[in-house]
């Protein structure tokens, strides 16, 4: 009852609670642009280190905050013989010496709770997939951690359901993003629908928009998903001129040579042109 008295005031009040990620980062809903970008899976320790420095060094130049996002196990592929990384100790060593050598915050999405207690020794913020958002044992294992807690609303979700996501975590944790990624519009289709971003931003936690799996087409390709990454630069412009605290960007070097998600991801030119034109809509939105 005392949790959906909490986010019943922050609904009435319209507050903006600020989730610390570190010393200098801090997401709310009216704070300046964070950036979160980063390829779908690990491929090779070379691969991920070389994008990550790429990455920091764009988002230094455009005075922009950068989490690193990568995953070490993708666990939801089309395919049994899909590539889905290099596993969780591996994975997790690499993710360790991107952010103590390049110093910057990691994020990393967790498929089942036996890899929590790992993960949370090195990631900066944990991810649940949309897939598993209503996965409760793993909520409250990720939620129990203490560390910031991203949820990517499921695509078969309507924004009022994360409600009951947030009191979830609310029970072990109050460092709550929810991130949309577009809603399941008939088979292998997805649609954004941007009230949904308005929606979330009710329950005073700050609200990410994954402009890049919103554009994904699932299984669309037959053993992988496609997508339709063209789609991606005016989507992100969108939820920038709505107001959201985060973007969520997939990057890959090439991404038709991506060994996941290469269809929704994008290049390094069309990343530095998405953060600045973003980074230009989102400081007018917030100046109001």
């Amino acid at each position: 009852m005392l949790i959906l008295l909490h986010n019943w005031y922050n609904i009435k009040m319209n507050k903006f609670i600020k989730i610390n990620i570190t010393k200098q980062i801090c997401l709310a809903n009216n704070l300046p642009l964070t950036v979160i970008a980063g390829p779908c899976v690990i491929e090779s320790k070379k691969q991920v280190f070389a994008l990550a420095k790429k990455l920091k060094d764009i988002c230094l130049k455009e005075k922009i905050n950068f989490i690193f996002k990568a995953s070490y196990d993708k666990a939801n592929r089309s395919s049994i013989n899909s590539f889905r990384g290099p596993g969780l100790i591996e994975g997790l060593k690499i993710l360790d010496e991107i952010k103590k050598e390049l110093k910057i915050p990691v994020l990393t999405d967790v498929h089942c709770t036996h890899d929590v207690e790992k993960v949370a020794q090195v990631a900066d913020i944990i991810q649940i997939p949309a897939f598993l958002c209503r996965q409760t044992d793993l909520v409250v294992e990720c939620a129990k951690t203490g560390l910031p807690v991203n949820v990517k609303k499921g695509q078969f979700l309507a924004p009022e359901d994360m409600f009951q996501v947030v009191n979830k975590i609310l029970k072990f944790n109050n460092k709550i993003s929810l991130t949309e990624r577009g809603a399941s519009f008939g088979y292998r289709n997805l649609v954004v629908d941007y009230r949904s971003i308005e929606i979330m931003k009710q329950f005073g936690y700050p609200v990410i928009f994954d402009a890049t799996h919103s554009v994904q087409k699932p299984g669309g390709l037959g053993s992988a998903s496609g997508g339709d990454r063209q789609y991606v630069l005016p989507l992100a412009k969108a939820a920038s001129a709505v107001g959201v605290s985060a973007l969520f960007i997939e990057v890959h070097q090439n991404p038709d040579k991506a060994l996941s998600d290469g269809a929704n991801s994008v290049d390094l030119n069309m990343f530095k042109l998405m953060i600045n034109q973003t980074k230009k809509i989102d400081k007018l939105i917030k100046g109001f």
